[in-house]
C-alpha cells in the first residue's frame, strides 16, 4: 500500500500525521510512504530524515493525495483537503464530525473511506487514539487558563497558586475524564483550590483516590455545576459524549453571572463546545471575552506542543495504520471491531448515529456500509 502524510495547513497547526520512526515501520512490512515537502519541520524533522529511512519527499500535497492509498493526517481534512480524497481512497485522522456539516458533506460526496481517531475503541471502554491528545490538551488547559487570568490579556489578574497569605484561584473543571483528570493534575502541582465535576460516581472514586483530599470530587447536577462555576476564577470545560455534540452544560446566563476576569478554556470545543458562548479560535488569535469572561476555546490546543503531541500521537496511531495497510481496510475493520467504531463515513454513507442525527444524515450501520 502507499500511504500518504501531508502538511497539516490548519492555523498554527504542527503536528505530522507519521514521524519518520513511524514511517520506517511501514516500509519494513513492504509498503510506500509519500511525504509532503517539510510534512515535518514544524517538530525539527527535515525532508533528508525521511528519505534516510525509505520515504519518498513529494512537491506538493495535491501530488500526496494523488499517489496515496491511505491518507494519515493529525487534523480534520480542511476544504481544499477535502476535494482531493477519491472514490476508495482510505483517510484516517481526527475528524469531529458532529458539528461539522460541511465537511461530513463533503466526505460523503467523496466517497472515500474516512476512519476517525476519536472513535476509535479498546476492550476497556476507552478511547485510545483520543485519549494521548487529551492527556496534553488537560495539561495545556491550565497553562492556558493560567495565562488568560492575566490582566494583560483581561483577566482579572491572579496567580493560580497564589502566594503565601493570598488566597489561590478556584478551578472547577467539567468532567472527570482523561482531560479533566489531566487538568486536575496540572492545576493541584500548581496549588488551586480544585474541584471536579462529573455523573459517574465510579470517576469520582477513582479521582478522589488518585488525588485524595487535594481536590473536591463532587457529583455534578444542575445545583452544583452552577454554584462551582459561578465561584470560580477558571472553569475547564472536558466534557466528551463519544461521536456525538459535547452538551452545553454552561449556558450564557452562567457566563452572565461569572465574576468579572474569570476565564474558561472550553476542552470540547473540537466537539461543539461545552460552554453555550464558545466558538472556536486559533493559536493565532485564540482568547475573546464575554461578559467580561475571557473565552479560550482553540480548537487544536495540543498544536501549540507539536513534537510531545506528534510523539504521543504516533504512538497510538502506529499499529492501527500497520493493520490497515497489511490487510487492506475491509480485512482490518471486519477483523477488529474497536477499529470499525472508527469508521465514520465509507462510499458516501454516515457510518456513526450520533452524527446522522446531528447533521440529519441517513444512519447506515458500520458492518453493514462495510460489506455492502
Amino acid at each position: 500500500m502507499i500511504i500518504g502524510v501531508p502538511k497539516e495547513i490548519k492555523n498554527h497547526e504542527y503536528r505530522v500525521g507519521m514521524v519518520p520512526a513511524s514511517a520506517r515501520e511501514l516500509i519494513a512490512h513492504g509498503h510506500q510512504v509519500v511525504v509532503e515537502t517539510q510534512a515535518g519541520s514544524g517538530i525539527g524533522f527535515t525532508d533528508q530524515d525521511y528519505t534516510d529511512i525509505g520515504a519518498t519527499i513529494l512537491p506538493t500535497a495535491k501530488d500526496v493525495f494523488a499517489q496515496a492509498d491511505m491518507i494519515v493526517k493529525v487534523k480534520e481534512p480542511q476544504a481544499i483537503e477535502r476535494a482531493m480524497l477519491r472514490e476508495g481512497q482510505i483517510l484516517f485522522t481526527y475528524l469531529h464530525l458532529a458539528p461539522d456539516l460541511p465537511q461530513t458533506q463533503d466526505l460523503v460526496n467523496s466517497k472515500s473511506i474516512c476512519i476517525a481517531y476519536e472513535t476509535v475503541t479498546d476492550n476497556f471502554g476507552g478511547l485510545p487514539l483520543l485519549a494521548p491528545m487529551s492527556e496534553v490538551a488537560g495539561r495545556m488547559s491550565i497553562q492556558a487558563g493560567a495565562q488568560a487570568l492575566e490582566k494583560s490579556n483581561a483577566g482579572q489578574g491572579m496567580l493560580l497558586g497564589g502566594v503565601p497569605g493570598v488566597e489561590p484561584a478556584k478551578v472547577t473543571i467539567i468532567g472527570g475524564g482523561m482531560v479533566g483528570a489531566n487538568a486536575a493534575k496540572m492545576a493541584v502541582g500548581l496549588g488551586a483550590d480544585v474541584v471536579v465535576l462529573d455523573r459517574n460516581v465510579n470517576v469520582l472514586r477513582k479521582l478522589d483516590d488518585q488525588f485524595g483530599n487535594r481536590i473536591k470530587a463532587v457529583y455534578s447536577t444542575a445545583d452544583a455545576l452552577e454554584k462551582h462555576v459561578l465561584e470560580a476564577d477558571l472553569v475547564i470545560g472536558g466534557v466528551l459524549i463519544p461521536g456525538a455534540a459535547a452538551p452545553k452544560l454552561v449556558t450564557k446566563e452562567h457566563i452572565k453571572n461569572m465574576k468579572p476576569g474569570s476565564a474558561i478554556v472550553d476542552v470540547a470545543i473540537d466537539q461543539g463546545g461545552c460552554i453555550e458562548t464558545s466558538t472556536p479560535t486559533t493559536h493565532a488569535e485564540p482568547t475573546f471575552i464575554v461578559d467580561d469572561v475571557v473565552h479560550y476555546c482553540v480548537a487544536n490546543m495540543p498544536g501549540a506542543v507539536p513534537r510531545t503531541s506528534t510523539f504521543a500521537l504516533n504512538n497510538a496511531t502506529l499499529p492501527y495504520i500497520i493493520q490497515l495497510a497489511n490487510k487492506g481496510y475491509k480485512q482490518a475493520l471486519n477483523d477488529d471491531k474497536h477499529l470499525l467504531n472508527g469508521l465514520n463515513v465509507i462510499n458516501g454513507k454516515v457510518t456513526v448515529r450520533e452524527v446522522a442525527d446531528n447533521l440529519g444524515f441517513e444512519y447506515v450501520e458500520p458492518s453493514i456500509a462495510l460489506n455492502s
